[in-house]
């Protein structure tokens, strides 16, 4: 069981009344939205990261290539 507002209660009723919902449907798809784009949210972040650890990033990558440059820079 969940706690919500009577005020917000009344507004999540007449959206999902507007949206020719349940009030149980509606709140199913927020929920399913809010943590669909948590997951995307965490996946760009993790993506990003793993982008700036790469040679673009200065911290490995193509370690051949890195090795290569290095020799012929002496």
């Amino acid at each position: 069981m969940i706690s919500i507002p009577d005020d917000l209660l009344k507004r999540l009723d007449a959206q999902a009344q507007a949206n020719r919902e349940t009030r149980s449907g509606y709140l199913r798809r927020l929920a399913e939205r809010e943590l669909n784009a948590d997951e995307r949210r965490r996946r760009e972040e993790i993506e990003e990261l793993l982008d700036k650890a790469t040679v673009r990033g200065g911290m490995g990558g193509d370690a051949a290539q890195l090795i290569r440059e290095d020799r012929e820079s002496h």
